[in-house]
């Protein structure tokens, strides 16, 4: 099964600025890849064009087997909250309630009653290796246990593609080393995971290197098993 299936997709801001031209993409269950390029490569557009969080100017974007030009705004964030997780560069954890809350939160809209929402939360922070910081707010963590909280959240319903927003940028090396290897044992678990970054060694790491620039996929390699630096 494909997870994110894009084809001649653009996107034009008002002004004639071309930020994605025509980027053919398709990624399947199961893969771990890196969406690379420099600062104004079209990369971010791309992200919020695979999350559902904007629609391109023209093509056609199918996700987890829906294609979002059918649904309506309402739907498209039904579609989004359950079938896409994000992990941002900057955390995005709301300070003064424990990792247990902010994981939680994260389900608000998935449906499930409080008690199921809590479950899931610790489940999810036993997964990424925070059992023993549960209970600890955010200005009680490191910046690699923050970051492990937020993946932690984005993982807890499930999504059936992860997206990572430059995962590592606000850590330092060995936060940063701890957090891909989660991200590699979260793959091994079953998990699709992209991550957006301009960082060129993490993306050698990856199974797969989708390299952008301006605006068009420029090459698309994928590395024997073996061949990676993880592993």
């Amino acid at each position: 099964m494909n997870v994110v299936e894009l084809s001649g997709v653009t996107k034009e801001y008002p002004g004639g600025v071309a930020a994605l031209r025509g980027i053919d993409l398709t990624v399947a269950a199961g893969e771990l890849l890196s969406i690379v390029g420099p600062s104004g490569s079209g990369k971010s557009t791309l992200l919020h064009i695979v999350g559902t969080l904007d629609r391109p100017t023209a093509g056609r974007v199918a996700i987890a087997g829906h294609d979002i030009a059918a649904l309506s705004d309402r739907s498209l964030s039904a579609l989004r909250s359950r079938h896409v997780g994000f992990v941002f560069q900057s955390f995005h954890l709301v300070p003064g309630i424990s990792a247990r809350a902010n994981v939680a939160e994260g389900l608000l809209y998935s449906g499930l009653p409080r008690a199921a929402r809590t479950r899931r939360a610790e489940a999810a922070l036993e997964r990424v290796g925070l059992g023993d910081r549960m209970d600890h707010r955010p200005h009680e963590l490191s910046g690699g246990q923050k970051q492990r909280v937020a993946i932690a959240r984005a993982v807890a319903g499930e999504p059936d593609l992860l997206l990572a927003d430059e995962p590592t940028g606000a850590l330092d090396s060995a936060s940063g080393e701890s957090v891909m290897e989660l991200l590699h044992e979260l793959n091994r678990d079953g998990a699709t995971i992209a991550v957006i970054t301009h960082d060129q060694e993490i993306a050698a790491r990856l199974p797969r290197s989708v390299r952008i620039r301006d605006g068009e996929v420029v090459s698309d390699v994928r590395r024997p098993a073996g061949r990676t630096a993880a592993q």
